[in-house]
């Protein structure tokens, strides 16, 4: 797993509005979380689908994921664009 980044390197998301704006298409499916993703996916091809192995890694996404909608959620009780 020397090629997997640590679990709490992606435990913050990135700037979703910035993520947004950066894609070529509006889509739905913008994840500022990606990065947290696609390592809790590849800690599980490299350990042959241990899921006990992974388990930062999981974490290390499930915070992404509430921060980034933490974040949404304060943006709209704001009145700011959410994206």
């Amino acid at each position: 797993m020397s090629d997997l980044p640590p679990p709490e390197a992606n435990s913050k998301p990135k700037d979703y509005r910035q993520t947004f704006k950066n894609r070529p298409e509006v889509t739905k499916f913008v994840d500022p979380c990606e990065a947290a993703s696609k390592a809790s996916l590849t800690c599980m091809t490299k350990n042959d689908f241990d899921r006990d192995k992974c388990l930062d890694y999981f974490q290390a996404y499930r915070d992404c994921k509430k921060a980034w909608m933490d974040q949404r959620k304060a943006d709209r009780r704001a009145g700011r664009p959410t994206d």
